[in-house]
């Protein structure tokens, strides 16, 4: 009997043991994706997950995901606060007839996580002209969000919505979404479009929007936008709407078919912004394009509308 007891109690210790490890694996801090590993996996260093959404079911809220070498790892839907870094990595997404990352914060379902925040850095995303949006965001719960897009590539959506990020937040806790060094370009609509009415804080840095149907397109987004290129677009460079307003500092707004700049409702203030080629400078409709006087426009004055701060 004594025997039985003690055999009895091993194997609930050992039961115990494996289901902590199986615990323990399942919210790691760090994890990591390759090209041949397998979602069967632990996704740690040595036997790493084979996808985005494999890894990050495995994953510790504030946790990391890394890359250990150049692969295609899967359209993935973020709900909780996490880093993807596949830097030094060629890591891509191909999102043909969908989306390839989603982030619904009012889906983020850890407990106490009252400041929410997604960082992806160095990703290639490609829609294969079928894509549909390449960064969709949403959420309305009134607690902090926020998306740090770095060193990215968003590429060739042109399905659905056919936009490279749709943030569509409306969330009074406060929305921020930060871009830098990120390519977006071949958007069959808008390539960054800020539609919600959260008055999201967006900042865009050192960043190219190109070749989409508008560069950027705003109804209550706040930005601010230095050194950053928007070129090419076959309506316009920067359109502001409803309450959206757009500092434009150090970038380039040129050779867009229709508009370099509209407002609509909206605000944008240009400083030290070589804007050329535009089929018009700017339309302004009920808001204000404005300039400080020290852009290079070609000799095209910014419309009567506008204002001349100091």
């Amino acid at each position: 009997m004594n025997k039985f007891r003690f055999t009895l109690r091993m194997l609930v210790i050992a039961t115990f043991i494996l289901a902590f490890t199986s615990l323990a694996q399942a919210q790691a801090t760090r994890t990591w994706v390759s090209g041949v590993g397998d979602d069967a996996n632990p996704c740690s260093r040595t036997a790493p997950c084979k996808t985005f959404p494999g890894a990050i079911s495995k994953t510790a809220v504030n946790g990391e995901i890394n890359c250990l070498d150049p692969g295609g790892f899967g359209t993935v839907t973020i709900t909780k606060s996490i880093t993807i870094d596949c830097h030094e990595v060629f890591a891509s997404i191909l999102s043909a007839g969908t989306n390839a990352i989603t982030i619904p914060f009012d889906n983020f379902t850890a407990a106490g996580e009252t400041r929410r925040t997604v960082r992806l850095r160095n990703l290639n995303i490609n829609g294969a002209d079928s894509g549909s949006i390449g960064i969709n965001i949403s959420g309305t719960a009134a607690v902090s969000t926020k998306v740090f897009v770095e060193d990215c590539l968003i590429d060739g959506n042109f399905g659905g919505t056919a936009r490279g990020i749709f943030d569509q937040r409306t969330n009074s806790g406060g929305a921020q979404l930060h871009l830098n060094n990120t390519t977006v370009r071949n958007m069959g609509s808008t390539g960054i479009s800020v539609n919600g009415t959260a008055n999201t804080k967006v900042s865009i840095s050192n960043s190219r929007v190109a070749n989409c149907l508008f560069g950027v397109a705003s109804s209550g987004g706040k930005f601010v936008m230095f050194n950053s290129v928007f070129v090419s677009n076959s309506t316009t460079g920067l359109d502001s709407e409803g309450t959206s307003t757009m500092d434009v500092d150090h970038c380039v707004v040129s050779n867009n078919g229709t508009s370099g700049f509209v407002a609509v409702g909206g605000t944008i203030r240009v400083s030290n912004t070589t804007a050329v080629n535009n089929g018009t400078l700017a339309t302004v409709s009920g808001g204000a394009v404005s300039s400080y006087g020290n852009n290079q426009t070609g000799g095209t004055a910014f419309p009567s509308g506008g204002t001349s701060p100091s």
